[in-house]
């Protein structure tokens, strides 16, 4: 049985543990510099290390859920201790960074995951297997809005809402953009965007995104518009309605609407128990460190057309 360490036990990494603990593996502790989590390594039974270079050498695999600014020191001296890891995204806030640790995990033969959770759910698994059935692509356009807490010091919407639907995009359509547009606004700090709108070329079609933390409303959700079908997918609550209508020049055919049977799973759950399973059996993930990578340089791609008010080419 694979043994397996948190790294960073905030409200996120508190969910790794939890799920963790109830997965077929060996939780042996967490690392954390608030003391105060050493009462939750307790409630668990598991160890509790101030410094996670103490947390290190005995587990074969860490799960790192700390500060974005932290994670290419993390990952790194976890890689070169030999250890398989799972990290939260961003995997680093620079391509260059995470192109490096891609290399040292396969010079190394290690595990290399990146926490993009709507790989693992099944409405956007739903989306990817129906998405021939809708015709040919005409237009995307995606949403992750929110004023629900406080926004993140570590980085703006870009690196932190909108990674999760170019990495959506990426798997849905196995394919990547041309170029990129984006237009950001700052209205609660200076150093970091409070929302961006963003517009990808894909050739053929175009997908569209907001990402915001000024929104009254929480939503993260995805139409797809076909040249046959419709379909809309809420991504919170894993439910899709198909629009079978088709509009034509000189006519449009109804065909009314339909909900999608989702078979609705917790995500995170299916993320740990995917990199477990990669991580005994030397699998390659589906959010492997090149996934990681992709995503990192569309949110740099993003901000340099925000900064220099031009399309960018992909």
């Amino acid at each position: 049985m694979i043994k397996i360490g948190v790294i960073g036990a905030g409200k996120w990494g508190q969910n790794h543990i939890r799920v963790f603990s109830e997965l077929d593996c060996e939780l042996v502790g967490i690392a954390d510099t608030v003391q105060e989590t050493a009462e939750l390594a307790k409630n668990y039974g598991i160890v509790h290390e101030k410094n996670y270079t103490d947390l290190i050498p005995n587990v074969d695999a860490v799960s790192i859920a700390t500060p974005t600014d932290t994670h290419y020191k993390i990952v790194k001296d976890c890689l070169l201790s030999g250890k398989h890891v799972l990290v939260e995204k961003p995997i680093t806030l620079h391509s260059d960074e995470a192109k490096e640790l891609v290399d040292i995990a396969a010079e190394k033969h290690l595990i290399l995951a990146v926490g993009h959770l709507f790989r693992f759910n099944p409405a956007v698994l739903k989306l990817r297997e129906i998405l021939p059935e809708l015709g040919d692509v005409n237009y995307i356009t995606m949403r992750y809005i929110h004023s629900n807490k406080p926004p993140r010091k570590d980085s703006g919407t870009v690196f932190n809402f909108a990674i999760h639907l170019f990495d959506t995009l990426n798997f849905i359509l196995d394919a990547t953009p041309e170029k990129i547009f984006c237009k950001r606004v700052n209205y609660i700090s200076d150093e970091r965007e409070d929302c961006a709108m963003i517009l990808l070329d894909y050739g053929g079609f175009v997908a569209s995104i907001e990402v915001s933390w000024l929104h009254p409303l929480k939503r993260r959700d995805v139409w797809v518009i076909g040249s046959k079908e419709k379909v809309y997918v809420d991504l919170l609550n894993q439910k899709i309605t198909k629009y079978m209508i088709e509009i034509h020049p000189d006519k449009t055919i109804d065909g009314g609407s339909t909900s999608i049977d989702v078979d609705q799973r917790e995500p995170l759950r299916e993320e740990l128990n995917h990199f477990i399973d990669c991580c005994e059996h030397h699998k390659k993930p589906v959010n492997d460190g090149m996934q990681g990578y992709y995503a990192v340089k569309l949110c740099e791609l993003a901000l340099q057309s925000a900064e220099e008010g031009t399309e960018v080419a992909v």
